[in-house]
């Protein structure tokens, strides 16, 4: 199936790794123009370098400030003649812990990068697409943000905000712009697998070693298939929304969650 991206300018936050990384490999190989972000600079030149004339700018900064988005989106920017054809909202980071123990330090600090990082980077690369009448943005967002559990509570909350910005922006840019979200499930990339990541806040949070937690969170989630999801298949919906092949499509939740959604709509 040709997908008919050769040539598209794609701006993709959270690129270094996981996900991010996925999606600007896939889009490399549709023949798209990649601007890759992250506050991981080692990552993004080791993408780069791996997908070589591909990667036409990069951009450094933390995106949960003001400041990281201004420096990382501008740096990407740069090369790109002003248009912008798809934004992928892909950064975000979250950590399972009991609402007892979220400061109001932790829930702004969760805010800022899983939902406003992706309205700044948003609100930055929008007056290019309305310039140029056209555009797609995808936003990262979970299947926690459609069906909260207990923890992580903050980065749901976070997510839900996520979604419903979605659909308003879908709502307020159509019909030139196109605005879609992926929810994913559990997906083994280095959000979960890292130091520190989530399997071993999970493993904190249950008492067990981290595979084992990761394996109990899965049951407790009552999944249909049984496993943890993997970088490639959010990434392939993803280049699919972006695509002319998801031309009727706007303010769309696509959960890629091995069926964690068990509700109707």
């Amino acid at each position: 199936m040709r997908l008919n991206l050769e040539g598209k300018n794609v701006l993709i936050t959270g690129a270094a790794s996981g996900i991010g990384r996925t999606a600007a490999v896939l889009f490399g190989e549709e023949g798209s123009n990649l601007a890759i972000v992250d506050m991981a600079g080692d990552g993004l030149r080791d993408l780069a370098r791996e997908l070589g004339p591909r990667v036409v700018s990069t951009g450094t900064g933390d995106l949960s400030t003001t400041g990281g988005v201004e420096q990382a989106i501008g740096q990407a920017l740069a090369p790109l003649d002003g248009r912008v054809d798809v934004l992928v909202n892909n950064a975000g980071s979250g950590v399972s812990r009991t609402f007892d123990e979220i400061s109001d330090r932790d829930w702004i600090a969760s805010l800022d990068i899983n939902l406003l990082a992706c309205i700044r980077v948003t609100r930055v690369v929008l007056p290019l697409m309305r310039a140029a009448g056209s555009g797609v943005i995808v936003n990262n967002a979970s299947d926690l943000g459609r069906q909260p559990e207990a923890n992580p509570m903050d980065y749901a909350v976070a997510k839900a905000g996520m979604l419903a910005f979605t659909k308003a922006m879908a709502r307020s840019e159509g019909p030139a712009i196109r605005v879609n979200a992926v929810a994913p499930g559990p997906v083994w990339t280095p959000f979960w697998t890292k130091e520190g990541g989530f399997a071993d806040s999970l493993a904190a949070l249950h008492q067990m070693p981290p595979e084992d937690a990761v394996r109990h969170e899965i049951s407790l989630r009552q999944m249909p298939l049984g496993r943890l999801g993997t970088a490639e298949e959010v990434a392939s919906v993803i280049v699919f929304l972006a695509s002319e092949r998801a031309s009727f499509v706007t303010g769309s939740v696509y959960g890629v969650d091995g069926g964690t959604i068990r509700s109707v709509s």
